[in-house]
């Protein structure tokens, strides 16, 4: 049973409740285990190894993840111990992992109502290096260096979007249109030297352009009530 806090909580279920599994677990893996040691929750022991330090906790917050962070300073053998079935693990859990994981520690699950308690790892500690895509690199800069002044204010969320390169250059070829009229798309591709000018007013992303033969376009109603209002909105935020 649950109910939401500003952080997920267990109901009737205590951060003790997650030990017995856990140090049985362990154990098995020829830990010896203790708890409540220098106010580390669990400590592991196993030969010259590194001590295993896990911080536990009954949901993922800022709270245990500064804890743990804090804990590197003992050893980089640091897991944060949840139990299963929490929300925010439902709902993000690939996004807390790869975070886990960036910050150096590991994540385990545990279930005490399982028959003698489970354990999952869903990451051990570790250094950790995101994979650079550079295609997405690649997008994100060309982005950058194609839009048109600086239309956005950083943070903001407008309803109707954002200004884009994609929607400034629809929006030279919709300005373009309605001084001109009905026009084929070579002539608009040209007169704007924009060589994507063709598949822009194909795709007709925003509904602005209505095809009137082959090759032939014009403004369409909702590009005639739309488009003006994004002018205010093609300019540099200061």
């Amino acid at each position: 049973m649950w109910f939401q806090e500003p952080h997920w909580i267990v109901i009737h279920m205590r951060e003790v409740d997650l030990y017995p599994p856990l140090k049985h677990f362990l154990t098995q893996q020829g830990y010896e285990v203790k708890g409540e040691v220098h106010n580390c929750d669990v400590i592991a022991v196993r030969g010259d190894e590194p001590i295993v330090v896990v911080e536990l906790k009954l949901s993922i917050n800022l709270t245990v993840v500064l804890q743990a962070v804090d804990r590197l300073r003992i050893s980089n053998i640091v897991y944060i111990g949840v139990p299963k079935g929490i929300v925010v693990l439902k709902k993000q859990r690939k996004h807390i992992v790869k975070l886990v994981r960036m910050l150096g520690l590991g994540l385990m699950v545990i279930d005490p109502e399982a028959v003698s308690g489970s354990v999952d790892v869903l990451c051990d500690p570790g250094e950790y290096k995101p994979r650079q895509v550079k295609q997405k690199t690649h997008r994100l800069l060309g982005e950058f260096m194609q839009r048109v002044g600086d239309p956005n204010a950083g943070g903001s969320t407008a309803r109707r979007g954002i200004m884009t390169v994609y929607r400034q250059k629809a929006l030279a070829i919709a300005e373009y249109l309605q001084e001109h009229g009905k026009t084929k798309a070579a002539v608009v591709a040209q007169s704007l030297a924009e060589p994507k000018t063709r598949v822009i007013l194909y795709d007709n992303v925003y509904g602005w352009f209505d095809r009137l033969g082959k090759g032939v376009y014009s403004l369409s109603p909702r590009g005639e009530t739309e488009f003006p209002t994004w002018l205010t909105h093609d300019q540099t935020v200061d």
